[in-house]
């Protein structure tokens, strides 16, 4: 399976140990975590909100890498994301929860719906690979690419729980 993401181009795009920022499926001290899309709009709109970028000039400025990253056909769990886990980082505890409770009992991959990307005609699945990056290998798809003017319209912005 071919996934995307996107990363700053002066750092690798896989993180290889366990001191990563928290992020919804993980927490402090519980990486690598790798947090692929299945479109690229997804790993653009993840950005988008993570960054908090609303305005359209303000896409003119980004120059990101994009990623293709095969990841395989390794079985994955889905997860269910209530509305309310949609919100900003003050959201992520449940989801961090579930995703601990999952690699407990074995899982190293979970399918989510995104937290970023609204609208129809994208699958909008996020797809989270725990631990190595073994049997992952990926391209850069775009160096010093910026995401699409139509895609601020379709990205779900932090608010609170």
């Amino acid at each position: 399976m071919i996934v995307f993401r996107q990363v700053d181009g002066r750092y690798p795009p896989l993180w290889e140990g366990p001191a990563q920022p928290e992020g919804r499926w993980h927490a402090d001290g519980e990486g690598p975590a790798h947090y692929f899309f299945d479109t690229a709009d997804g790993a653009w709109a993840e950005f988008l909100r993570h960054e908090e970028i609303t305005e359209g000039e303000d896409l003119e400025t980004i120059r990101r890498q994009m990623w293709a990253v095969e990841i395989g056909n390794a079985p994955r769990v889905a997860v269910t994301v209530s509305d309310h886990q949609l919100g900003g980082p003050d959201t992520y505890l449940p989801c961090q929860q579930e995703a601990r409770r999952l690699r407990a009992a074995g899982a190293d991959r979970i399918a989510a719906p995104s937290a970023a990307l609204t609208g129809s005609g994208q699958s909008g699945v996020v797809i989270v690979v725990f631990g190595s990056t073994t049997g992952l290998s990926g391209s850069i798809a775009a160096d010093a690419a910026r995401p699409a003017a139509g895609i601020l319209q379709r990205v779900r912005h932090y608010r609170s729980s």
